[in-house]
């Protein structure tokens, strides 16, 4: 009698993971050139490998009845590398000689500077800010409106009304954490100086960025990074939704 309640377990474990994983890997093909633009303007797929490595995964594994800061916190611990390595590829401005691979810069970083806070793991404390706001405001929002706004049994006009309220969940969680997004890209980026770390800590980087540029610079880059994370969260949570409707219908 019990292995009947296992087989669903599972069915419906692999439904999440799939459809999840799809939402990612959709989202980040999609909506990875505005995340370069975010760092500098040229190659824009440079850097795609350790996002879809970091994100498929991260989308499989996300519950989306916890909305947010859970998820976030933990996702932040897995991607925290990947990015490192992401801002380091995006970065570098040679972009028409010859770049390292993924992996080869990866090993570059864990040669010269460890695994730690100072080499791949440097930024953790930022990337755990700006995954556990972004997931806090962007599930939380996107699932209590979505609760309030009716269900229309037009196809076309349930599409955009889930559209509509995922990209506007996306903008606001843009919004609202950037200023993380901006100490993270400081700290895990190059130096200003060769060879000196100013930038080290992330609450220490946001009052160093303020006290120097102003309080606008805590939110550079936030058309580009709304114009990916609007729509893109519009896109993964479709993406989500739908794959995971085909399979209970088909699976």
């Amino acid at each position: 009698m019990s292995a009947k309640p296992e087989v669903g377990l599972v069915r419906e474990a692999s439904r999440q993971i799939v459809a999840g994983g799809s939402a990612g890997l959709v989202e980040i093909c999609l909506m990875h050139p505005l995340d370069v633009v975010k760092t500098r303007l040229f190659g824009f797929y440079k850097g795609i490998l350790p996002p879809i490595l970091a994100e498929t995964p991260k989308r499989a594994v996300k519950t989306f009845a916890i909305a947010g800061l859970g998820s976030g916190l933990t996702e932040a611990i897995v991607v925290n590398p990947f990015e490192v390595v992401k801002v380091g590829l995006q970065a570098n401005r040679n972009t028409f000689t010859e770049q390292p691979s993924t992996l080869s810069y990866a090993r570059q970083i864990i040669k010269k500077e460890g695994l730690g806070l100072q080499g791949l793991n440097k930024g953790f404390t930022a990337t755990l800010g700006r995954h556990g706001v972004f997931n806090m405001v962007y599930f939380g929002f996107y699932y209590n409106v979505k609760n309030i706004i009716p269900v229309n049994k037009d196809p076309t006009l349930e599409f955009l009304r889930k559209f509509g309220i995922g990209l506007l969940s996306g903008t606001i969680a843009s919004v609202i954490n950037i200023p993380f997004d901006v100490a993270k890209s400081r700290i895990q980026g190059p130096q200003p100086v060769p060879g000196e770390i100013k930038y080290r800590t992330c609450f220490k980087t946001m009052a160093t960025v303020y006290q120097e540029e102003g309080i606008l610079a805590l939110y550079k880059g936030l058309l580009p990074k709304i114009m990916r994370l609007g729509p893109g969260g519009a896109v993964m949570l479709l993406v989500y939704e739908y794959t995971y409707s085909w399979l209970q219908e088909n699976w």
